[in-house]
Order: structure tokens, then sequence, then C-alpha cells
């Protein structure tokens, strides 16, 4: 930003400084204006508003009328939300279609009304798969303040305090570590607490952090743009002095997405678990904060990769910079990976599992810390095609219904023998055209992720696994989250009580309307929306497996193991305490190895195997077994005669008669 006018206030009578004790304040520190933008292309707030407002009257009606039939027709969360939250929002869409039909291009509301009204409907059944997506020019754009803020725990009570400043932002004492105390005027854990009520959310955490989220960002596909044009901010200085900030809110284009919102007829599009706000917020976060990461995910800078192993405390590059984050870290109980996942929001599952096993193969393989904080999910064959790698488990992945409508089963009918090869929704024809008779509410229940993909390569990795989440993990992440501890691959470390409770496949509109129109139908009750408004909503909810089978994860989500609460070194100094808490978990744990390679001669198999913390290996060949052998740590060979052209070897390790490690080789 310009250099900005700046105006020192004097404190009352006695102190030039106050410290935070101090009931007044000594300095505040006012910007007014601001110049060169932290993202290109960035307008201030006012000026981008006087352009947004273009719908007709019958543009309205078309959005009213569409929102009403998807919330009847396909949602599958109805009954759920209405009871769980009080809420109606298909009398609500009714009174406002009533009110429109009054109305006329000169007398109805004005955009930013409507807009409200139909954010509202959706906001109230809380459910961030559910949503109005507002059109042009909001599409595409976000709100922004040039810093974050985060919640932490400093000396036994609860602060905000800035995290991370965009480049060209300067203000005298506004620096990362100061204490936010109030938000226009209001103690800020009165405002997190406002925004948090304005946002959807499937439980109290969820809604609270995307509350501290949109302090700073809001999407304007989601959300209207704020009401002010800036924000004062209170603040403590490094050295406890109060000082205000005054930052005014900035719009620009979001960086784009890492997978299409496809409306096609699309195994991906149908395969989708995504929290947009998340996914939005994380991209805008990128484009501030990580502009080379962004850089480099659009091919504009290269990627210097590595084959070696990670150092102590070293970073391993990524193809995937906007994905994936892989170091090394060190803690008092050893030396462990650590693997963020960002976002499950790819174009391509297989590829993103490559990636995932290249990274934790270089990684220290006496312990991994995987870390989805903040993942708003994304394919859900990429989420589920994962856990395989980490367990020698089979994987079995998470069932999904539709709720049981005349609408839905009409769109089941019609794909119930795949005719586009894409989406088969065969599965669950029977059980939908059978509740027309039982009453049924919802169908039978059957993956989306099939089960030989979720299978297909094994494990890769065979030292102890922790898991982190918080309560912005949502869709395809809780999907991940409840598979993991279902599989009981791991403890789940938790930095909030639950994860973001999202349990549900998302379809958009469009791709609603693409499956009606198959084959075409021009009786279809779906009809284009104006100006790239668009809707999306939960059409399967997930149901868990293992211990808990049946459960749905919408609103209850995944309840960690062990919880860590954020300390401020933890926010200012790369989360060294939950790291430290993650290796304590780790280190108690049991480390394996099972490494094989292969080999043939003269139609002999031979198996070469490194091994450790195993007593038993058990031998599979093209799915048959074919030996057993008592074993101990180091190195093995073994031969199997007239075996050379077995395709397929698996080796599954034992402890104490417990499967705990699995290899499968293809030849």
């Amino acid at each position: 930003m310009t250099l900005a006018t700046y105006v020192e206030m004097p404190a009352p009578r006695r102190a030039m400084e106050s410290r935070s004790e101090d009931l007044l304040p000594a300095d505040l520190t006012v910007q007014f204006g601001a110049g060169d933008e932290a993202v290109a292309g960035s307008v201030p707030l006012h000026e981008f508003i006087k352009n947004a407002g273009t719908l007709t009257h019958a543009e309205r009606l078309v959005i009213v009328g569409q929102a009403l039939l998807m919330l009847e027709g396909n949602y599958v969360h109805l009954p759920l939300k209405s009871a769980m939250h009080a809420v109606n929002p298909v009398q609500r869409l009714r009174l406002l279609r009533a009110r429109l039909q009054r109305q006329t291009d000169a007398t109805m509301d004005p955009e930013r009304i409507f807009h409200m009204e139909m954010s509202a409907i959706f906001h109230s059944v809380r459910d961030l798969h559910t949503n109005y997506l507002l059109p042009a020019p909001f599409a595409g754009q976000i709100a922004y303040l040039p810093f974050q803020v985060e919640k932490c725990a400093d000396g036994g009570r609860t602060t905000y305090i800035v995290s991370r400043i965009a480049d060209g932002l300067s203000a005298p004492g506004f620096q990362v570590g100061v204490e936010i105390t109030h938000w226009n005027g209001m103690p800020i854990e009165r405002a997190v607490a406002v925004a948090a009520d304005r946002f959807a959310g499937s439980n109290m955490p969820a809604r609270l952090a995307r509350g501290v989220d949109s302090l700073t960002i809001r999407s304007l596909r989601l959300h209207l743009p704020p009401d002010e044009e800036w924000v004062t901010v209170s603040y403590l200085d490094a050295g406890g002095v109060r000082r205000e900030l005054r930052e005014p809110w900035l719009v620009a284009p979001n960086a784009p997405a890492m997978a299409a919102d496809d409306a096609e007829v699309t195994t991906a599009a149908a395969s989708m678990g995504l929290d947009l706000h998340a996914d939005e917020t994380g991209r805008a976060r990128a484009l501030l904060y990580a502009p080379r990461a962004v850089e480099q995910s659009l091919g504009n800078i290269a990627i210097e990769l590595s084959t070696e192993p990670a150092a102590a405390g070293a970073d391993v590059p990524s193809t995937m910079p906007l994905v994936f984050r892989a170091r090394s870290v060190q803690t008092a109980a050893g030396t462990f990976g650590h693997l963020r996942i960002f976002t499950f929001n790819v174009p391509d599952p297989a590829a993103f599992v490559a990636e995932f096993v290249r990274l934790v193969e270089l990684l220290p393989q006496d312990g991994l810390i995987l870390d989805v904080r903040g993942n708003g999910g994304g394919h859900i064959f990429a989420s589920e095609f994962t856990l395989q790698t980490l367990t020698p488990r089979r994987i079995t992945p998470e069932p999904v219904q539709f709720i049981c409508t005349p609408l839905n089963l009409e769109i089941c009918r019609r794909h119930a023998k795949n005719p586009t090869n894409q989406i088969d929704l065969g599965p669950w024809f029977p059980s939908m055209e059978q509740s027309v008779e039982t009453g049924s509410i919802y169908s039978s229940a059957f993956p989306i992720t099939p089960e030989d993909g979720a299978n297909a390569i094994g494990q890769r990795y065979f030292g102890p696994v922790v898991l982190i989440t918080d309560a912005r993990c949502y869709s395809a992440t809780d999907i991940f989250s409840a598979g993991f501890q279902d599989h009981e691959i791991g403890p789940v470390l938790g930095v909030d009580d639950n994860t973001g409770a999202g349990g549900a496949n998302v379809w958009t509109h469009g791709l609603l309307k693409a499956l009606r129109d198959v084959p075409p139908d021009a009786a279809t009750p779906y009809v284009p929306l104006p100006k790239q408004a668009d809707m999306r909503v939960s059409i399967r909810r997930t149901l868990r497996v293992g211990a808990l089978a049946g459960t749905p994860v919408e609103d209850l989500g995944v309840r960690p193991d062990v919880r860590h609460e954020m300390t401020r070194r933890d926010v200012l100094e790369g989360n060294v305490d939950l790291m430290e808490k993650a290796g304590t978990l780790l280190a108690g744990r049991p480390r394996r190895r099972l490494d094989l390679t292969t080999a043939s001669r003269a139609n002999h198999l031979i198996l070469k195997l490194t091994l450790a913390g195993l007593d038993r290996i058990d031998v599979y060949l093209d799915g048959r077994p074919r030996g057993s052998s008592d074993v101990t740590d180091g190195a093995k060979e073994l031969s199997f005669d007239d075996c050379g052209g077995a395709r397929v070897v698996q080796v599954q390790g034992f402890s104490e008669g417990e499967l705990v490690a699995a290899r499968t080789v293809q030849n």
C-alpha cells in the first residue's frame, strides 16, 4: 500500500504511553486510504459496489424458483436441518417468491436486499455444502484486509493476534504478534461471535472458526461485501501500547481453483465434497501470503524437486505447492515427518496420491504428522484413495444415501444403467423406487469411491501416524478423518473439539440440470440461472464405517482422541507446541519396516525383504497364499519355485498375531 497519512493522538493528560492494563488509549494510529494493493487488480470496496446490481425482476424469480426446486427436491439434509436448527428454508423461499410476484422492475427491493435474503435462507440450514452463489460481478472476487488474525491461548487466556501481514501494509507498531482487543469498537470476542452467527457451520467450533476467518477475508461468491467500507482495529503493540489502525476493505479477483466446479456430467463433478468457503479462503490467503506458490502452481515458476530424503528440519519441495507442504520437524521426542494437506480439490486423484506417496517416502520413517487443518475437502476419491497408503487394513469407503424424493428418483432412473459411462446411479435406484411404496426417507447406502481404487496400491508408509484436525476440516476432509479413525490408523489430535462436521457429496445446479437432461427432455424443471448465479446442494449424505458404522457425519463430525489448544508459540513459531504434542503421541508407538523387491531367476520368484517390528510374514502371489515365515528384524530372502510369472506380490507382516504392515508390488 502507498505511504498513508497517519495521525498520532496523544493520551489524555498524564500518559504519553498507555500499557495494557490502562483503560484509555495513548496512541491512535489511523490509516486513511490505500494505494499499492497486496493483490493485483485490487480496488476499494466503495468503487467495486458501484457496478453491482443488475438482476431483473424476472431473473430474481428464476433464482428463487430454482432454489425451491433444489431444496425441496434434492437436498438430503432438509429433515435433519429443519429439526436441528428449527428452520424452514422452503417456506421462506415461498414467502420471498410471493413478495416478488407482487413487485415489478420498478418497485422491487434493491438487489443487495434480495441477495441478503437468499443468503440468509441458505445459511439458515448451517450447511457449508448448500450455498447460494452470487452472480456477476461478485463471482470470482474476494474482499480482504491485508493481514490475518488467529485465535490462540496465551498465559491461560484466549487472545486474538495478528499472524501474517501482506506485503505493502505499513503502520507504526502494527506487526505480526500484536494482540487485537477491539474490532470496530466491539470487544474482539464479541466481534467473532457476531461474525460466526452470520456464517454457516454445522457446529459451534466450525462457526467460530469461520467467524475469525471472515474478519479479514470474504469470498464474494458466497457472501455479500462487508457493510462497512473500512474497519477500525484496536490492538496492543509489542510494548503494550494501545493503538488503532483504520484499514479499508479491498476487492480483487481470487486465484483460480485447482479443479473446476464442473457442470458437465463427469465422475469428478459427481464426486465432490467441498466447502467452497474454505477453498476460496485458502486460495485468497495463498495470493496474499504465498504468491510464489500460486505462481508455481500456475507453471510460471519452475519447482526444483529433490529425490533425497529430507534433512532434519528441512522442507521437501512438492509438485503441488498449493496442495502439499512436506517437511522434517525436530521435537523433543524425535525427528518426524510433517505433511500438510491444504486441499483435496484436485482434478486428478491418482496424481494426488502419487505425489503424496513420493513425499512421505522422502520424509523420516519413524513417524508422520499428517496435518489437514483448514482443509475444506474436494475430490472424494483423492481423500479415500490416500488412506490405503497408511495402513495394512483393507479400506472400506464411506457409503452415501440419497433422500427419497420424486425428483431424485427420476435422476436415478435416468442414470441407473450409466448411459454416460461417467455417473452410475444404478446401486441406489432399486431402493429409491421401492421407497414409493415403503415410505423410506433415505435410499440404501453405497460408496461413491470405488473400493478397488481405495485398495489398489496398498500401504506405503510404515511408521506410526498421527492426524491433526480442526473445525475448518470439512466435507472430503471429514470423510478422510472419519476413515482414518474408523480404520484405526492412528490417534486424531484436534486443535478444536470437532471437525467441521460436513458429511455429504455436493452437486451444483448445473450438474443436476445436466443429469436430468439425459436424455434431453424439454419438460425438465431445471432452467439456466442468470448472470453466473449458481447454487450447490448436499445431494448424498455420508455414513461412517467400522465401530461407528451407520453414524452420519453431518453435524456430528469427527471428535479427536486428544485435544491441543493452539498457543501463541504455535501461531508465531511454526506450530512448535503442536508439533511437540504430536511427537509425544508418535514416540510411544511401534515402528515397522517392510521393504520389498522382487526378481525372477529361471522361473523362480525371489523376494528380498528388509524388516523391522514384525515376527511373521505371509506371502500372497496373484491373490493366493504361497508361504508363511517367522522373521526377525533385518534382511531376509525368500524363493518360490515355478512362480516367476507372478504379476502381483503381496507380503503381509504380523506382530503377535495382529496384521501391522503390508506391501504390494506389481511385477
